[in-house]
C-alpha cells in the first residue's frame, strides 16, 4: 500500500494495532467533540493565495528558542510509545533527529530519559513534565533531564485530573505487564493518575525555575488571559493545546484559540500549537495565524505503528513536502 498522506498511516494503525492500544491513542474526552473540532476547524480556514511570486527557492527552516530545525513541525509529547512499536520512544527520538526536528519526550514514556537521550545523541529534545503530588519525584525528573542534555522543559498545565475517555474506561485500560513507565519506576505505582497534583498554580513556575536553567514552555494554554499570565510568569514559550481533545470536551479547537493567544503575546515569547495537524497546508495555516512551529501527536504514533522509526520519518517527510508545496502554491 502506498503511503501518500497521513490518513493512510491512520488507517494502517487502526487496522493493525490491538484494539485497546488503538482506542487509547484515538481517545478523546466525553463525546470527542473537541478532538474532532481540532481537525474540522482547519477545513473552515481559507488561504488568499498570491500569484507570480518567485517560489523557485524556498527556505522552510525555523528556530525553536534559538536552535534551528529543518521545518516547523516537531513531535508532541504522547505517552506509551511501546504500545505502537517495540522500541518505543527510542525510535521516536531517532526519527526526530534524522529529520532534524524537536522531540518532546513525555513523563509517561515507556523508555527512560537516559535511553531516549542515548538513542539520538545531539538531537533536539525537550522534556514534558507533569507535576506529581510527590514533588521530589518531579524535581528529580527535571534535574535528570537537564543533566542528560534535554534543552527545554515543557510543563503540561491542562491535566489536574485525567479527562473521561470512555473507551479507556470500557476497556479497563492498563499498560501490558511487560511495559513500564520507566521514568517513574520505583517512585510509586503508576496508572493511578490521582498521583498528579491538582493544586498546581502559576506560582509553581517559580518553583520550577528554582530547579533548572532550562527554558520553560507551558503547554495547554487556550485563552488570552492565560497567555498574559504565562508571559508575566516568565516562561519562554507557550504551546496552544487542548491535549488532543482528551481533557475538557467543549473547549475551542487549538487553531481557533491560537489567534487570541498570539495577539495577547505580541511576540514576547514563542507560540507553538498542537492538535489537528493532518496536512502540510494545516502547518501553513497555523504559521499564518501566529504559530512559530506546530507539534504532531497522534500522527507520530501512526507512523511508529507502521514501521517504527522509518514510518515516523515517512510521516514527517510527507508533512515537510506538503508544507513546502502549500507555501509555493500560496505564494
Amino acid at each position: 500500500m502506498a503511503m501518500v498522506c497521513l490518513s493512510d498511516f491512520e488507517a494502517y494503525a487502526k487496522k493493525y494495532l490491538p484494539k485497546i492500544a488503538w482506542d487509547f491513542f484515538a481517545a478523546g474526552a466525553d463525546d470527542c467533540s473537541t478532538r474532532d473540532e481540532n481537525i474540522q476547524a482547519y477545513k473552515r480556514i481559507r488561504f488568499r493565495p498570491r500569484m507570480l511570486r518567485d517560489v523557485s527557492m524556498m527556505d522552510i527552516r525555523t528556530k525553536l528558542l534559538g536552535t534551528e530545525i529543518s521545518f516547523p513541525v516537531g513531535i508532541a509529547p504522547t505517552g506509551f510509545h511501546q504500545l505502537a512499536w517495540p522500541d518505543g520512544e527510542k525510535s521516536t527520538a531517532r526519527a526526530a533527529k534524522a529529520m532534524n526536528t524537536c522531540y518532546i519526550a513525555s513523563t509517561y514514556s515507556t523508555c527512560t530519559l537516559e535511553e531516549i537521550s542515548a538513542a539520538a545523541p545531539g538531537g533536539l529534545q525537550w522534556f514534558q513534565l507533569y507535576i506529581h503530588r510527590n514533588r521530589a519525584v518531579s524535581q528529580q525528573l527535571v534535574q535528570r533531564a537537564e543533566a542528560l542534555g534535554f534543552q527545554g522543559l515543557v510543563l503540561t498545565a491542562d491535566l489536574p485530573y485525567t479527562g473521561k475517555r470512555r473507551d479507556d474506561v470500557r476497556n479497563g485500560f492498563r499498560l501490558p505487564p511487560h511495559m513500564k513507565l520507566k521514568n517513574l519506576e520505583g517512585a510509586f505505582e503508576v496508572c493511578k493518575m490521582s498521583l498528579l497534583d491538582p493544586s498546581v498554580t502559576w506560582n509553581d513556575i517559580y518553583w520550577l525555575r528554582s530547579l533548572t536553567h532550562l527554558p520553560i514552555i507551558i503547554k495547554g494554554i487556550l485563552t488570552k488571559e492565560d497567555a498574559e499570565l504565562a508571559v508575566r510568569h516568565g516562561v519562554q514559550g507557550i504551546i496552544v493545546s487542548n491535549h488532543g481533545g482528551r481533557q475538557l470536551d467543549g473547549g475551542p479547537a487549538t487553531i481557533d484559540a491560537l489567534v487570541e493567544v498570539a495577539e495577547a503575546v505580541q511576540g514576547r515569547v514563542e507560540v507553538y500549537l498542537d492538535g489537528g495537524i493532518r496536512k502540510g497546508s494545516d502547518v501553513l495555516k497555523a504559521l499564518a495565524l501566529g504559530a512559530k512551529c506546530v507539534f504532531i501527536g497522534r500522527p507520530a504514533l501512526w507512523g511508529l505503528a507502521y514501521k517504527g522509526e522509518e514510518g515516523l520519518q515517512d510521516v514527517l517527510r510527507i508533512l515537510q513536502d506538503e508544507f513546502r508545496l502549500s507555501m509555493a502554491l500560496a505564494g
